[in-house]
């Protein structure tokens, strides 16, 4: 008997001794606090808290010095001793100005970003979602640095420093989401991800081949979706913990749900996370504005017959509407401490919604003269899946010190779906993008001075392409010419390595390389189109460098200096696309073309003043040349061709261009005693040559001087927020070629396009009713201003009031 109760005891201790739990809370409202990181390098352990703010640090057991730290509360340093005086229950204030040593997560692996020589813009996902975006697009616009155009409510196309489209990059959890038919105009995938299902999202400026490969010529957005939490060893059940969203919009009527759950075992995690919402018609302000913006008429199709309907309330954005549905599910194994399984699966889904664009331009010559040219121009539904798998291995070995291995496989859907006023004939052309990738990456310290990353990338893309014309009244279909060539391939393989290297004390240096293989096969159908060739195969190389310093002298100050060049491989719709661009002009492919290659220049410092103030900047150089851009073009000898019953001028996508941008970045950010000044503001300019001369004329996507500033005040479990949004104005010689033929913008006295500047008021309020409840109110465009952003179709939202209810459990 003596014997079972020493061996009880003894079992007891054992459990005390191998379990120690730590709970962190925030220091103003009391909620636990996800995601706060302990660290100690003797013992070398570390732990991170979960969805209750607990962790597992009996691994930290003796430590005296353990970092912890969390992005948006203030860094401090005590001791395992310290954490037991205290019955590990610990409190985190709000961020203190300091210069930010984040870590940033590529989806890939991590990285400090006071060690990285570039701007990299970590957003705070809990200011984020105090701002309830409703979209991925929108969630990218609060940040200040990223500017958002839109063609129709349904979508948003994020520009970065004179970039856009498919020369910016979109990563999703270590996964390129660019595909083969990425295009020169605005492009919507963005928002086929759930704002409400991220757990960080990172933006890199400039140029990133070397890391990303092609496509990340003006930056990087980085997603990283909630991952599954496991239980800590001290657990003896599974653990589910969640969240639900309930919001409502005014000036769309939004009505939008949403709940996320984790169930955590010791060795298995899952993670579930479901959306849905949809959006009625959009309204903008009332107040000032150009009459032009508002919409008089739109069509109706009554008995098979079109009718221009007059539109009784100009402020209502007739045909705007759509919902989205969004689905995740994410499975871990932990087979030991060091090695982890773990699948995703996404599924994103639209309804159709109309290209608003389109649905205004009035004709100006031909039997309908003065009437809309359009009765239907609307996208299908846009639908995107993903299939992820990967394995990382955290274990040192002489050639990594983690290893990570992840394969996707990707498909995409969408369809332009296209009918004249008074026409019969519906134009529908339906692609799908079957994206498979592998990347392999390795980390390894080989000295406390240097540490590399190394790896490699495969990508495969197939594309297929129909197209029908449809009577609308028999119904009665027959296939045509294809936007792209059916069967299509564009595949890329690559191999890369980074360096960062402590010269001394103050000084690291960054440096990487990369070599990038690309191929693209084709096969041309000449039943409908009188193509001069059947099969292509175009393939090429390009190798892209980085060389930067980044500069500490002290811990409130540092500065850093950065060159990389990139690269943007032709994908197949640059080659191969069949579309008219514009009324009159019809785009044919070209297998002739070569990778666009970019170089570009930053430099940048953030300096603190004392405990309140941070000011930082950025100033960059960009120049690209071989740019891929629409040119007059001979086709069979010809240089018009009829298409559709229509006479166009024949246009190919040709390397003509070169590039010039240049901006700066700059941001501010004031804290004391719960008050809270942040603002951050960015300028562009941007010029590219002309295809048919040597004239430079602006570019396209360099927007407006644009910028947020926003003032603060929190109080326990109170939050205010009183914020601007801003832009500049554009004239009509600060336009593109393009928009200056624009029928999306305002006219000035002279009946030629510009951009009008613009300011919005909004007001935002959070109440944590307790740490399970929250409530989120705002008003945003406070004063009803009626206004367009630079380069968008449709006016941005009126006076628009906001309520959120969230919960956790």
């Amino acid at each position: 008997m003596k014997r079972f109760v020493i061996a009880i005891a003894c079992t007891c201790i054992s459990l005390a001794c191998s379990a120690q739990t730590i709970f962190v809370r925030d220091a103003n409202n009391g909620r636990p606090v996800q995601g706060v990181v302990l660290s100690s390098k003797n013992p070398e352990a570390s732990a991170t808290t979960n969805e209750f703010g607990q962790a597992d640090i009996s691994a930290l057991r003796g430590s005296d010095s353990i970092l912890i730290r969390h992005f948006g509360y203030n860094v401090f340093i005590v001791s395992y001793a310290f954490l037991e005086t205290k019955q590990f229950q610990i409190s985190l204030s709000e961020l203190s100005v300091t210069l930010k040593e984040v870590i940033v997560e590529s989806g890939r692996w991590r990285d400090l970003s006071l060690e990285t020589p570039t701007r990299i813009e970590r957003m705070n996902m809990q200011d984020a979602a105090f701002q309830n975006p409703q979209t991925a697009a929108d969630l990218l616009g609060t940040s200040g640095y990223v500017f958002i155009q839109k063609s129709q409510l349904g979508g948003g196309s994020p520009m970065l420093r004179g970039f856009a489209t498919n020369r910016v990059l979109l990563v999703v959890d270590g996964v390129r989401m660019n595909t083969a038919i990425f295009r020169a105009g605005n492009l919507q995938n963005v928002i086929s991800l759930d704002a409400n299902a991220l757990q960080g999202v990172d933006v890199v400026f400039g140029a990133g081949s070397v890391v990303y490969g092609s496509d990340a010529i003006g930056g990087v957005m980085d997603f990283r979706t909630l991952v599954p939490r496991f239980a800590d060893s001290a657990s003896k059940k599974p653990i589910v913990t969640g969240n639900v969203l309930m919001r409502s919009s005014s000036a769309n009527s939004e009505k939008s749900g949403h709940f996320d759950f984790n169930t955590a075992f010791k060795k298995w995690a899952f993670t579930t996370s479901f959306t849905s919402s949809e959006y009625g018609d959009l309204r903008s302000g009332s107040k000032g504005g150009d009459p032009y913006f508002y919409r008089p008429y739109y069509v109706e199709t009554i008995d098979n017959k079109d009718y221009m309907v007059k539109n009784n309330d100009s402020t209502l954005q007739v045909g705007t509407n759509f919902s989205q549905i969004n689905f995740m599910q994410k499975v871990s194994f932990k087979a030991n401490n060091s090695l982890v399984f773990d699948y995703g699966f996404h599924f994103s889904e639209t309804s159709k919604f109309n290209r608003y664009d389109r649905l205004y331009i009035m004709q100006t010559s031909g039997p309908y003269k003065n009437k809309l040219r359009w009765a239907e121009w609307f996208y299908g539904p846009q639908k995107w899946t993903m299939h992820r798998f990967g394995i990382t291995l955290d274990k040192a070995t002489r050639i990594y010190d983690k290893a990570q291995v992840i394969f996707a496989a990707q498909y995409f859907e969408e369809s332009r779906n296209v009918r004249e006023f008074m026409f019969r004939e519906l134009l529908m052309q339906k692609e799908n993008v079957k994206a498979l990738s592998l990347n392999v990456d390795f980390e390894k310290r080989i000295s406390p001075r240097l540490s590399v990353n190394y790896g490699v990338e495969a990508v495969h893309n197939l594309v297929t392409s129909l197209a029908t014309l449809t009577h609308v009244i028999t119904l009665e279909e027959e296939p045509i010419v294809t936007r792209y060539p059916d069967g299509s391939t564009w595949e890329s393989y690559s191999a890369f390595a980074t360096g960062k290297y402590q010269l001394t004390e103050k000084i690291v240096l960054n440096s990487g390389v990369r070599y990038n293989y690309y191929r693209i096969k084709a096969s041309f159908d000449t039943t409908f189109f009188p193509f001069p060739f059947t099969n292509t195969v175009m393939q090429n190389g390009s190798i892209s460098g980085s060389l930067g310093f980044v500069y500490s002298p002290n811990k409130t100050m540092q500065g850093y200096l950065n060159f990389a060049s990139g690269f943007r491989a032709p994908n197949i719709d640059d080659m191969g696309k069949v579309f008219e661009s514009t009324p009159g002009y019809l785009v044919v492919p070209n297998p002739n073309l070569k990778p666009e290659t970019v170089y570009n220049f930053e430099v940048g410092a953030v300096k603190t003043f004392g405990k309140y103030l941070r000011i930082d900047f950025a100033a960059y150089y960009t120049f690209l040349f071989d740019g891929m851009i629409r040119k007059n073009f001979t086709f069979n000898g010809d240089t018009t061709i009829r298409y559709l019953g229509n006479k166009s001028r024949i246009q190919a996508v040709q390397n003509v261009s070169e590039i010039h941008v240049y901006g700066i970045q700059g941001g501010i950010e004031f804290n004391y005693k719960g008050f809270g000044i942040t603002s951050n503001i960015s300028y562009q300019s941007g010029k590219e040559q002309s295809p048919d001369s040597l004239i430079f004329y602006p570019l396209r996507h360099a927007a407006p001087l644009f910028g947020t500033t926003h003032f603060t005040y929190r109080y326990k479990t109170l939050k205010f927020d009183f914020y601007l949004i801003y832009n500049g104005r554009m004239d009509f010689e600060d336009l593109a070629i393009t928009e200056r033929l624009n029928a999306s913008y305002a006219k000035n006295e002279l009946g030629q396009n510009y951009a009008s500047s613009w300011y919005t008021l909004n007001l935002k309020a959070g109440y944590f009713i307790n740490e399970y409840l929250g409530i989120n109110i705002g008003v945003e465009n406070l004063l009803d201003k009626m206004y367009r952003p630079y380069s968008s179709g449709l006016n941005a939202p009126g006076r628009n009031f906001i309520v959120a209810l969230r919960g956790r459990f």
